[in-house]
């Protein structure tokens, strides 16, 4: 088969289209064919050298995918050849072809099939640390950073599904695609001081779930944010790794800050991750409340100007890499 390949880190023109071996299941994996494959920012840092796969999983990026089961491993139940699926994957999905762990796949929702490849790592990011982790519900303020990007475009919408008043910094541009989206407050982060926005909208009681992707140069100001028992979870650090935390600030709160990640989470853990999306994500989609939200798709063999695209900031929602 062929999958876009990394010889050496480095810019875009690192990945190369190359013919790599055929992936064989194990007991309880399936092999699927890939039709798209959604690009994440996980993929920018392992092309640069900053983000290696974990142990045993595929040498090459993608971390979900859609296509059809050609390959069923011995110990696997309830899924058979045919099957049109999504797949959360821990790499590998710039490919065609990609062995999955059968408690990470998913059936392709009401969606078109292609888009389906943008839904897995979002939905399961998004779940998990919003639900699981920050506890969001009904009634709550959240405030989404980066809200144009794939992960920020999925939780608007399931924010609003269920209940919240959704907040978030975005570009200017962005921002009437996102109250169409269901944020009732777009910030534009370049001209707006994010927390002076959130207490005004809140009426000074702060945000009780915020989801960062920034990292250290968001740490002060997103305590700041925060009202009395927030939830300040942390899934990227696009704006550095180490900042000066206030505890004294954090202890008048009684708030929490959380740090996760979901790659490198062992298989049982991603597959009970699934299940939950499956359970109560899906169905949103399936009632059209939530929706897979792509700027473009491109061929896979254009893996390197989808980098550059989802470098530059200016997407909106997810960059599909395509095949066939």
């Amino acid at each position: 088969m062929k999958a876009i390949t990394i010889p050496q880190p480095g810019g875009p023109e690192a990945l190369v289209w190359a013919e790599v071996p055929d992936p064989e299941p194990g007991p309880g994996e399936v092999i699927v064919d890939v039709r798209a494959s959604g690009v994440n920012r996980a993929d920018l840092l392992q092309r640069q050298g900053h983000y290696p796969p974990p142990p045993g999983a595929s040498a090459y990026p993608g971390l979900e995918c859609s296509g059809v089961i050609t390959e069923v491993g011995s110990e696997v139940a309830g899924w058979a050849v045919g099957q049109q699926v999504c797949a959360l994957l821990s790499g590998g999905g710039y490919a065609e072809r990609v062995a999955v762990p059968a408690g990470q796949l998913l059936p392709v929702p009401a969606c078109d099939s292609v888009d389906a490849a943008g839904l897995p790592e979002v939905a399961c990011t998004v779940w998990s640390n919003l639900v699981q982790v920050g506890r969001l519900s009904a009634g709550d303020t959240l405030l989404v950073h980066g809200g144009g990007s794939g992960i920020g475009t999925f939780a608007v919408q399931l924010g609003a599904a269920l209940g919240a008043t959704v907040v978030t910094t975005a570009r200017a541009a962005k921002h009437s695609r996102l109250r169409e989206l269901g944020a009732s407050h777009p910030i534009d982060y370049r001209e707006q001081d994010f927390v002076e926005e959130v207490r005004r909208v809140t009426d000074g009681r702060g945000a009780d779930v915020i989801l960062d992707i920034m990292g250290a140069s968001y740490l002060g100001r997103n305590v700041s944010a925060l009202a009395t028992g927030g939830r300040l979870v942390v899934i990227g650090m696009q704006g550095g790794r180490k900042a000066e935390l206030d505890l004294g600030a954090l202890l008048t709160k009684r708030a929490t800050v959380a740090a996760t990640s979901l790659r490198s989470r062992p298989v049982a853990e991603k597959a009970e991750i699934v299940q939950g999306v499956r359970d109560e994500v899906w169905p949103l989609i399936e009632a059209g409340r939530v929706r897979p939200v792509v700027d473009r798709r491109l061929p896979m063999i254009e893996a390197a100007e989808a980098h550059r695209l989802v470098e530059s900031n200016d997407h909106f929602g997810k960059v599909l890499l395509t095949l066939g």
